[in-house]
């Protein structure tokens, strides 16, 4: 079944495109491969005027806790942090640094949903288990109707995948569809 979510009360929340997650250390063959149906989504998106969100870790050296069980990633002003070249945010998008898993957490997120008269969310982005989890659950909290298209998130293995779909779905109530139904 299509839905016509693209209106002026869903948004497109990218998760976590940046060069290490996609290309360096912390990627895997999956997170290469939901770049194209990201990239059509964020067109069909800014063709019917919803507004698009890329939050992105943005870590400050020995400071963030996620780098005491990650490693060095996403650090500020370097070449990782930066979002992968083939999702390059426009002119009208929204970047929003953030320094733990929750794209809401201490971030202006919120504020900027809730200004723009926001009701549903479109997740998309890396990873299910982690950082698109922590956003789905924050975003439920505000009330938000979350949206997944199954191929455009992914985790670092199939199993984890799988388990946490089901999860967003049974927890957040999110609704788990794929991009080609999103018009």
């Amino acid at each position: 079944m299509e839905q016509s979510l693209f209106h002026s009360k869903t948004a497109v929340i990218v998760v976590d495109m940046l060069n290490d997650f996609v290309k360096g250390e912390l990627s895997w063959e999956q997170s290469r491969a939901i770049v194209p149906p990201i990239q059509s989504l964020l067109s069909s998106a800014r063709q019917k005027g919803a507004p698009v969100f890329y939050c992105n870790d943005c870590h400050v050296p020995g400071i963030d806790p996620e780098l005491k069980l990650w490693g060095d990633h996403a650090i500020a002003g370097t070449e990782g942090a930066e979002i992968v070249s083939e999702l390059a945010p426009q002119k009208d998008d929204y970047v929003i640094p953030k320094h733990c898993y929750s794209a809401f957490f201490q971030t202006d997120l919120q504020w900027i949903l809730t200004s723009l008269g926001i009701e549903n969310l479109i997740i998309t982005g890396l990873y299910t288990n982690i950082c698109v989890r922590h956003t789905a659950a924050d975003a439920f909290c505000w009330g938000y109707q979350i949206y997944i298209p199954k191929d455009c998130v992914s985790a670092f293995t199939a199993e984890e995948y799988e388990t946490d779909i089901a999860y967003l779905k049974t927890v957040y109530g999110a609704i788990i569809l794929s991009s080609d139904e999103i018009k």
